[in-house]
């Protein structure tokens, strides 16, 4: 891997992190205006510290570990420096497993974000999809049969890894759905705010998790996911001290973070498969794409009307089954 490769990838990973976790920073933001100065320092300094070491670093670390146990600790984390051919052959023989799973998990992320959630609508056809958000189970498992049905006649454990992403996602959404409901309570002044500052690590640790998957369309290695991930991390907190409020401009931002994860988890599923992506695709196509609606964005102006999540499916994974104001 070359230097320039190795520049383009940590860019990259700049910025899906960041344009991935914006929901985050203005939850941060909101929850953090009602905190003590010295509660608000603690958590974006030292609880930097968990964002980025922890959550970003260890995460993506134990999945290599998990995914290639004979490697070891410390072989899952310089695997793909590694000149070693065995370790070389051993990343190789578990890729496609977790690639499968991680485009999976990816794949099931931007179909429930495309039926489901509320949005402000940036392309032609998301309403009418919004509207006819109760055929998200049904896409979602005929997706998932069909990538069973694929790597089972290459693989069993590409199917197997392929059950382990749609499980996630689903964990992953339940836990979601608790954090950001339980952002009013943190906001309120019935909390302490150490309490605060706990529930905050750990909402910051569920939005993290699109962010650590979607990494691994970019590179399997752990050292460049840390520094990408972790550099990503520092800019939400900026996001979060000075910006938020500039963000909001944005409305479409979130469009690009979903767009972006619908291709990279198309590219963990084609790379599993052996089709082979160049390094620089990742990347580059999500430059692309947010580079669109962050002109789409400041072309219009003003906030578009968002979607009403009512007028879709009343979905045990959607915020406290609050609706959006109507702008039919």
């Amino acid at each position: 891997m070359d230097l320039l490769s190795i520049l383009l990838i940590v860019a990259g990973l700049v910025l899906f992190e960041t344009i991935s976790s914006i929901d985050n920073a203005i939850i941060n933001a909101e929850v953090l205006s009602t905190m003590s100065m010295k509660a608000r320092r603690w958590f974006l300094v030292y609880g930097l510290f968990v964002a980025v070491f922890v959550v970003r670093g260890v995460l993506p670390w134990m999945i290599v570990w998990i995914a290639t146990p004979e490697l070891g600790p410390i072989g899952a984390l310089t695997a793909t420096f590694s000149n070693d051919p065995r370790v070389l052959e051993a990343i190789e023989r578990s890729a496609p497993i977790l690639l499968s799973g991680g485009g999976t998990f990816l794949i099931f992320l931007f179909l429930h974000w495309l039926f489901v959630e509320p949005k402000h609508f940036g392309l032609r056809g998301e309403r009418f999809i919004l509207r006819k958000g109760v055929w998200f189970y049904a896409v979602a498992s005929v997706m998932l049969l069909l990538i069973v049905w694929l790597t089972m006649n290459r693989d069993p454990l590409m199917a197997f890894g392929a059950v382990v992403g749609s499980t996630a996602f689903f964990i992953v959404s339940g836990f979601r759905m608790n954090a950001e409901s339980a952002e009013k309570r943190l906001a309120s002044g019935s909390m302490s705010d150490w309490s605060k500052i706990f529930y905050l690590e750990i909402i910051d640790a569920t939005f993290s998790i699109d962010g650590v998957v979607g990494a691994f369309a970019f590179t399997l290695s752990v050292p460049l996911i840390l520094i990408g991930n972790g550099i990503g991390a520092f800019v939400v907190r900026e996001l979060t001290i000075r910006h938020v409020e500039e963000v909001k401009r944005y409305p479409f931002l979130k469009n690009g973070a979903m767009y972006s994860i619908a291709v990279l988890g198309a590219i963990m599923l084609l790379d599993s498969f052996g089709i082979a992506i160049p390094v620089w695709a990742s990347p580059v196509i999500t430059f692309v794409i947010v580079g669109f609606f962050l002109v789409k964005s400041i072309r219009s102006g003003v906030p578009e009307e968002m979607g009403d999540p009512a007028a879709a499916l009343p979905d045990p994974f959607s915020l406290d089954g609050e609706s959006a104001p109507k702008n039919d």
